[in-house]
């Protein structure tokens, strides 16, 4: 059989069009890979454009099938996944509803794992084929106000040790990023107050909060032959933050 393992990365990266999916879009782009940017943003295909991405509007909550045909063949097959499409919604226990709190799992958890699915296929035919999921130290350590994220992010460390368990004999790998706090559109109402703002950046030992690239570094090393053994596991991007629980 070929050696395809120095092949260029062909990825779709979810929620591709600001944040952390955004600078590993033009991370990837920038060596060589080829990226199906996925989002509901409104300005998707113009970012894409932009970059040199190519874009597709994408509700991950929706079926899959489709827009997972149309990645590969844009970019002549798939062989990773970077799911950083993510929500969150502040409503702790007694205040959450049933549609609210699935909301949440629907886009971070579910879509995950539907996405991977759907791609197996074409994963299975890559060799060197790599899934990063973004969970965050949420999933780690306790919040007492995003329940159903915190849930969500534990989620996908979970999943992504049983994927990996299952996919390693077929080559794929799975792992999970869980960032601190990250300078993103996410977080852009909280970081708006000062003394919010503040908080966040002397949490971690570092002193400051995290920029996208940052993250997109870590993301983008996963994906490549560099990680070649890594698999089943997280890697922690808080500036130190989790080491202070």
């Amino acid at each position: 059989m070929t050696d395809r393992t120095s092949d260029p990365a062909r990825v779709i990266i979810t929620g591709g069009a600001s944040g952390i999916g955004l600078a590993t879009a033009k991370l990837l782009l920038e060596r060589g890979a080829a990226v199906a940017l996925w989002d509901v943003a409104p300005d998707t295909l113009e970012v894409a454009d932009r970059i040199g991405a190519h874009g597709q509007v994408v509700d991950v909550t929706a079926d899959l099938a489709a827009p997972v045909a149309a990645a590969a063949a844009a970019l002549d097959g798939l062989s990773g996944l970077v799911h950083a499409a993510g929500r969150v919604s502040p409503e702790p226990v007694g205040a959450f509803t049933a549609d609210s709190w699935d909301a949440v799992l629907d886009v971070n958890l579910r879509a995950h794992a539907l996405l991977v699915q759907e791609m197996l296929p074409h994963l299975e035919r890559a060799p060197g084929a790599s899934v990063v999921a973004i969970s965050s130290i949420e999933g780690l350590v306790g919040n007492p106000w995003i329940p159903s994220y915190c849930a969500s992010k534990a989620g996908l460390l979970g999943l992504t040790r049983s994927m990996a368990a299952q996919l390693g004999p077929s080559g794929i790998r799975v792992n999970s990023v869980c960032p601190g706090f990250v300078v993103t559109p996410m977080l852009q109402q909280a970081l708006d107050i000062d003394e919010i703002r503040t908080g966040f950046e002397q949490a971690a030992p570092l002193g400051r909060m995290a920029q996208p690239e940052e993250v997109a570094t870590v993301i983008a090393f996963l994906l490549s032959s560099d990680a070649s053994f890594v698999t089943g596991t997280e890697v922690v991007v808080d500036g130190g933050l989790t080491c202070k629980h």
